[in-house]
């Protein structure tokens, strides 16, 4: 039996409708356009982003600050302790920040105490000359601890009060980590890509990943050839076979670079250095003109410029693929009944009509305006001093069978 689909397209605060049938007969389409005379001027939505993300990192402040003092990250029951290190004077555009996940080792505090205090020496001789080092305590002494989500946000207070109070780049902030602290990096990278300028990994178990959420958020294998576990190892060079594949299919993403090296001293220190400076020539781009979103076991409900309101509920393997070209916005068919895309004037000309097709069919073509509403929603509700959205088109989506 066909499956009708009913699409409607929704801008936010709209007074103006107009509906279309398309020429499938199968899929009808309703688009509310909201009218411009509320819109904002680019300048305007700029400065009104500028004073909302002070207002945001003064709220921040208040309510997080001590934790930096005291250099420890609480949600409900965990406790994050955290070391910091400032190397070097200040660059311009600020310091780049590297969060450094350590092995666990085993069940004993004892065991991953000292874990902890090796990894904020590990790489003392691959840092660059200026940056900001942080080494999180892991709150749990379990290996799949770093896998967590729930440490997603405390990591994401971690980095933000590094911008705010130690001058840190919130668009190079580097993900990295050896042997289950690898494994950590690539869980929590899968989930969030969108809150890493890059990553890299010594060792790690690999499995259940969805490895095409990091189109955007290149990436550094580094394999431990002698010792350590060959599982991890056959795993390590599958992925890097999927991820030379995904590249291949999309040479404008994936990045990745995979190399080997041995288990102890001066050619491990080595290829380590090297994996950072690779890092290094990264900033994330918080508006990629593509990304490809797959829900893994721990579902998210935001990916770069696209998210799905709390209300709905996404399940594994719910995937939508996205992708701006000028002013024209293309969006697979997807399992959402709804999708929010946000935008902002370094993507799409908004000053132009914008077009959407979604599932190969045009919804919409028309001016989009930039709204004071999504601005707040946007800067408030993601906490990321990075990012700001000032124009939004919600698609709902309803299928009958």
């Amino acid at each position: 039996m066909n499956k009708i689909y009913s699409v409607a397209l929704v801008c936010l605060i709209g007074i103006n409708a107009t509906k279309a049938v398309t020429t499938d007969a199968v899929t009808l389409v309703s688009a509310k356009v909201p009218s411009s005379k509320t819109s904002l001027s680019r300048t305007e939505a700029e400065a009104f982003a500028d004073t909302l993300r002070n207002i945001s990192k003064q709220a921040y402040s208040s309510q997080y600050g001590q934790a930096w003092d005291d250099h420890l990250i609480q949600k409900d029951s965990l406790r994050m302790p955290f070391s910091s290190r400032i190397i070097g004077e200040r660059p311009a555009d600020g310091y780049p920040i590297f969060v450094s996940l350590h092995d666990i080792a085993g069940s004993t505090a004892t065991a991953n105490d000292e874990q902890y205090q090796k990894q904020q020496h590990r790489y003392d001789q691959s840092l660059p000359a200026s940056c900001i080092y942080i080494t999180p305590r892991a709150p749990q002494n379990a290996n799949d601890t770093w896998q967590k989500p729930e440490l997603d946000s405390m990591l994401h207070t971690m980095v933000n009060l590094a911008v705010m109070n130690q001058g840190g780049n919130p668009n190079r902030v580097y993900l990295i980590g050896s042997s289950t602290g690898g494994d950590g990096v690539w869980h929590i990278a899968t989930r969030q890509p969108d809150h890493w300028a890059a990553i890299a990994t010594t060792g790690g178990h690999l499995e259940h990943l969805n490895i095409e959420n990091l189109r955007n958020a290149p990436v550094m294998v580094l394999t431990v050839e002698d010792g350590g576990n060959d599982t991890a190892r056959i795993e390590t060079a599958k992925l890097c076979r999927e991820m030379d594949k995904l590249q291949e299919n999309d040479a404008d993403g994936y990045k990745h670079q995979c190399s080997s090296t041995g288990n102890k001293g001066k050619q491990l220190e080595e290829e380590e250095r090297k994996s950072l400076d690779w890092l290094q020539q990264f900033t994330r781009n918080t508006t990629p003109p593509k990304v490809v979103w797959q829900q893994g076991e721990n579902v998210t409900h935001s990916h770069y410029w696209l998210s799905v309101p709390a209300t709905v509920t996404p399940q594994p393997g719910d995937k939508v693929t996205a992708e701006i070209d000028e002013n024209i916005i293309r969006v697979s068919k997807c399992n959402y009944p709804e999708l929010n895309i946000w935008l902002n004037d370094k993507m799409v000309d908004l000053d132009s009509p914008v077009t959407v097709i979604f599932d190969g069919k045009p919804v919409y073509k028309g001016k989009l305006p930039r709204k004071n509403s999504v601005i707040e929603e946007s800067v408030f509700n993601r906490n990321d001093f990075g990012f700001y959205y000032c124009s939004k088109i919600t698609l709902l989506i309803q299928v009958v069978k």
